[in-house]
């Protein structure tokens, strides 16, 4: 017999929950194979469903951006060819390390790491705003033993804060991948989907071991994202790193916006 509460919980799915859930999916999921960031849209809706616990959200939430990143991986893959002995490290030990940010999750309040992450956040749309170049071509910044080092070093990092938060996570990686090891924003939108489909995994795991996921919501979370995912990948491949870094551009400052905003109220409200 199926356990209703890892179905739904105590969430009340009333067809208009069921619509707003897959409308809300498949925009993530567009912004997602785009440039990352989709969890700035999807993990706050969630905790707007009637019922949901913030653990139970961010759960789900994984669930959804799986279906959603694993979609865009493949047709990023299929279309671009990224760089896999690059990726495949980076997103090795991204996997491991989200498994270990999800652990935190669940004892670590994210107001700890918030901050942070909002004066990051500013330096990094700073210096992409005022160097127009950056991006728009592939030319790598370290050789040998030590790119690889640091392609590892990101996805270790990034991966951690997927795990323990995750909004962004997509926009984190390109931003490493871009300004660290030198990729055009398209090669790197393309080795983010595949390192954040590991780093969802990773954390998922821990969540469905642990009982927090919502099986019925993911899924359709899930279904939604895989929709939205994959006509965001064809239409970042088509229109390139221009449009990319547009898009990054904008989803950098609406998460400056939105976590300085959860900073903010924590600290004064």
């Amino acid at each position: 017999m199926v356990d209703t509460a890892n179905l739904v919980g105590s969430v009340e799915l009333t067809w208009l929950t069921v619509l707003a859930i897959i409308g809300i999916g498949f925009c993530a999921g567009w912004i997602d194979a785009v440039v990352g960031g989709g969890g700035l849209l999807q993990l706050p809706a969630l905790l707007l469903v009637p019922g949901i616990t913030p653990i139970q959200a961010l759960a789900t939430n994984k669930m959804g951006s799986v279906f959603g990143t694993t979609t865009s991986a493949i047709t990023y893959y299929r279309r671009t060819q990224p760089d896999l002995k690059t990726v495949l490290p980076m997103a090795a030990t991204a996997l491991a390390a989200s498994f270990g940010g999800a652990i935190i999750a669940t004892i670590l309040p994210g107001q700890v790491i918030k901050p942070i992450i909002v004066v990051a956040l500013i330096a990094v749309a700073t210096f992409t705003a005022a160097r127009p170049q950056l991006g728009q071509a592939t030319q790598l910044r370290h050789s040998g033993r030590q790119h690889y080092l640091l392609a590892v070093a990101i996805g270790a990092v990034v991966g951690f804060y997927d795990g323990v938060l995750g909004p962004g996570t997509g926009t984190f990686l390109i931003i490493g991948i871009v300004t660290i090891l030198g990729y055009n924003f398209l090669a790197a939108s393309a080795q983010a989907k595949i390192v954040n489909m590991f780093t969802n995994i990773g954390a998922l795991i821990y969540f469905f071991i642990t009982g927090h996921l919502l099986l019925l919501v993911g899924l359709l979370l899930g279904l939604a994202n895989m929709v939205g995912g994959y006509l965001g990948a064809r239409m970042a491949i088509a229109k390139g790193s221009g449009f990319i870094r547009i898009v990054f551009l904008i989803v950098v400052f609406a998460l400056i916006l939105r976590l300085g905003w959860d900073v903010m109220a924590e600290r004064f409200f």
